[in-house]
């Protein structure tokens, strides 16, 4: 069989296969396609040789969700809500995240005021319907929306994650009404109190779908052109994949589903060498990303904001916990207005791209610095297949960067690469040191384009003592997506004070979403599922997930249950109180349907590292460039050995060893670094 994973960066599209019976490789990767992204998708299988007709299975994750809503290109939405609720949306949480700050702004609502309707209906938190469903109201609103050209509803009634019979209902009622319309029911998209976060995760995939959903059946449509008949999955938030159809009806569910492949593929990397703990360092040709991997599993957080906790929107489904910064290799390095040196957050991206690529950029970056410095070879990016322009990158630093700073060519090149490590490093603290962990005991597992030429400068910031550069590292996201299992999440909000917890209804909780589950996986026969309950101290507004077994809830294990969030309390916050008495908020399910697993081969029998050449390249220092040997890492062997001051080529990136760090390559060809300088 034939599996093939296509991730579609912001300047790259990345394409990786594997055929398990020739237990072999291909990679392909091309310029994104922002006009028409399916074409880049279509360029890297032409690229790779494949035969399209033979892959028995892709696997796919795209931008398209997030930019849509970031760039605010969706569809013209209308929302519909309880009578009395109309300006929940627009009020939002009345907190300020930038209270020093006189001319913040929230961001501008994807509903305006004017297309938010309500009708005559309440349930409440109960469950319990206190004043039914009236037709005429909905139909009222229906018509109001209908004149406006509205192409997409969103509907959320209060307290429909209790009791979801009105918004069925209204549903039905809609598409009679507005049949061109697409539509989005809070029930079905997030089952859980609180609101605002409700209404805002319905109306973000309401306000994106139509154009996702063009998205998928191009895509479809464009693979069925070149003679693709196996099966599609696209990859979700949550690090699953899912089908297209669900990826069509709940597009918000893959708001993130191009980074979190790599961290699947570091989490599984990190449990073959023996690393259970480990942080995923992503760095692409537009942002960095850091997620943290704790005992082989990566960390998911219950939702987050799309565009940044001060003015996002909030998006509460399950998504793997991403921390991402405007440092990729595409990230413009500019002077503000006093004259200090900046880097990101605006990228060059595929087009114009950095000043090197030849494309007509004109602004200097952090690909062009490293040209500068001489890490990147002009000669080998990309294989040989795309040359660079090194003097022009030298001449855009000089010109923008250097001459107002009164400084060489290589003294701003190094000051570029020096702000970016900062501002990566920092993304690496926000998911460990911010979250009770410290860094030191972790790998750090580098990917993307960029990854592999920081990653040693990063860990020896942080004294981080080994870095693990994995196997295609610039198509890691890719080849994580070939490596994740279907996933699908549920919740449901039960209120109840933990003493007084009805486990029986825990467990018939449970077994509808398992059976929900089921109904929805093309890999359910052997599904697993992980329960998890949301509890907090009473009188709390936020809650720690607590994982539990469906066994502790049919034997009603509250002690059990309470020792497990004292202790993942006093780790979050080092205190907690087991006199105080807490309260359980909701149910959490994950339906995993486990895809078959690939077995990757090994490298040959160990030999020493002979390095292909030798040349200047400046290190910790713009003041002096130290002799560097030269590597192509398709000619290392297992066991081999390399010392820096040293650079690992390949096909899609770069390693970079400084002085002191040592590089062994495993079994399975990993490089394994011991950084020189870490603690």
């Amino acid at each position: 069989m034939i599996f093939v994973a296509v991730d579609i960066g912001g300047t790259f599209t990345d394409l990786i296969g594997f055929d398990d019976e020739a237990q072999a490789f291909v990679q392909a990767k091309s310029l994104t396609t922002p006009s028409e992204l399916t074409q880049g998708v279509i360029n890297c299988i032409r690229e790779s040789g494949l035969d399209a007709g033979k892959i028995d299975e892709l696997i796919h994750g795209s931008t398209t969700a997030i930019n849509t809503l970031i760039e605010r290109k969706g569809a013209k939405t209308g929302l519909i809500v309880t009578r009395g609720t109309r300006d929940v949306y627009i009020i939002g949480r009345g907190n300020r995240p930038e209270a020093y700050n006189l001319f913040f702004h929230r961001h501008k609502p994807l509903v305006s005021r004017r297309m938010t309707q309500e009708v005559d209906e309440r349930v409440l938190a109960s469950g319990k319907v206190y004043e039914p469903l009236k037709k005429a109201s909905l139909a009222a609103a229906c018509k109001a929306l209908k004149a406006e050209g509205i192409e997409a509803v969103a509907v959320c009634f209060l307290h429909a994650y209790a009791n979801p019979d009105h918004e069925r209902a209204a549903g039905v009622a809609i598409r009679k009404a507005m049949p061109d319309a697409y539509l989005s029911l809070s029930h079905d998209i997030l089952r859980e109190y609180r609101e605002f976060e409700r209404m805002s995760t319905t109306v973000v995939n309401a306000y994106i779908g139509p154009k996702v959903g063009g998205y998928v059946k191009s895509l479809k449509s464009s693979l069925g052109g070149v003679g693709f008949k196996g099966d599609l999955s696209i990859m979700r938030s949550n690090g699953g994949v899912m089908t297209p159809e669900v990826a069509t009806e709940r597009p918000v569910a893959m708001m993130e589903s191009g980074p979190v492949g790599g961290i699947i593929a570091s989490a599984q990397v990190g449990l073959a060498l023996g690393h259970s703990n480990v942080i995923s360092f992503d760095m692409g040709g537009t942002t960095a990303k850091a997620s943290l991997i704790r005992e082989g599993e990566p960390t998911l957080a219950p939702g987050y904001y799309v565009g940044g906790y001060a003015s996002g929107h909030p998006v509460m489904l399950p998504m793997i916990d991403v921390v991402e910064v405007g440092a990729g290799g595409g990230s413009i390095a500019w002077l503000d207005d006093v004259g200090a040196l900046k880097v990101g957050p605006q990228s060059a991206g595929a087009d114009p791209g950095p000043i090197c690529y030849r494309g007509g950029g004109t602004e200097p970056t952090i690909t062009d610095a490293n040209v500068v410095l001489g890490r990147l070879d002009p000669d080998n990016f990309l294989g040989g297949t795309m040359k660079l322009d090194a003097e022009g990158a030298k001449r855009g630093i000089e010109q923008k960067i250097a001459k107002p700073l009164k400084l060489d060519a290589v003294a701003a090149a190094q000051a570029i690469v020096d702000i970016s490590i900062n501002k990566m490093s920092l993304a690496v603290r926000e998911v460990s040191v911010a979250k009770g962990y410290d860094p030191r005991d972790f790998a750090l597992v580098a990917s993307g384009g960029a990854g592999p030429l920081h990653v040693c400068a990063i860990a020896r910031e942080l004294f981080i003592p080994t870095v693990i550069v994995p196997l295609f590292p610039s198509h890691f996201s890719a080849l994580g997506m070939l490596l994740a299992d279907e996933r699908h999440d549920f919740t449901r909000t039960v209120y109840s004070d933990l003493v007084k917890v009805d486990f029986d209804r825990l467990v018939k909780i449970h077994d509808e979403m398992a059976a929900e589950a089921k109904a929805g996986l093309r890999h359910g026969m052997d599904a697993q599922y992980q329960v998890s309950l949301d509890i907090r101290y009473l009188g709390q507004e936020f809650t720690l997930s607590v994982p539990v077994g469906l066994d502790q809830l049919k034997r009603a294990d509250r002690q059990g249950i309470r020792t497990a969030f004292d202790k993942l309390y006093e780790h979050r916050y080092a205190h907690y109180s087991p006199e105080e008495p807490v309260e359980m908020v909701n149910v959490r399910l994950g339906a995993i349907g486990k895809r078959p697993k690939l077995k990757f081969p090994g490298l040959g029998a160990a030999g020493a590292a002979t390095p292909s050449a030798e040349r200047p390249v400046y290190f910790s220092s713009a003041a002096k460039p130290l002799p560097a040997k030269i590597y192509r890492r398709e000619t290392l062997s297992a066991g081999a050995k390399i010392s820096g001051p040293a650079l690992v080529q390949e096909h899609g990136t770069t390693t970079v060893l400084f002085e002191n760090d040592t590089c062994r390559v495993a079994d399975t060809g990993e490089l394994i670094i011991s950084v020189g300088g870490a603690r």
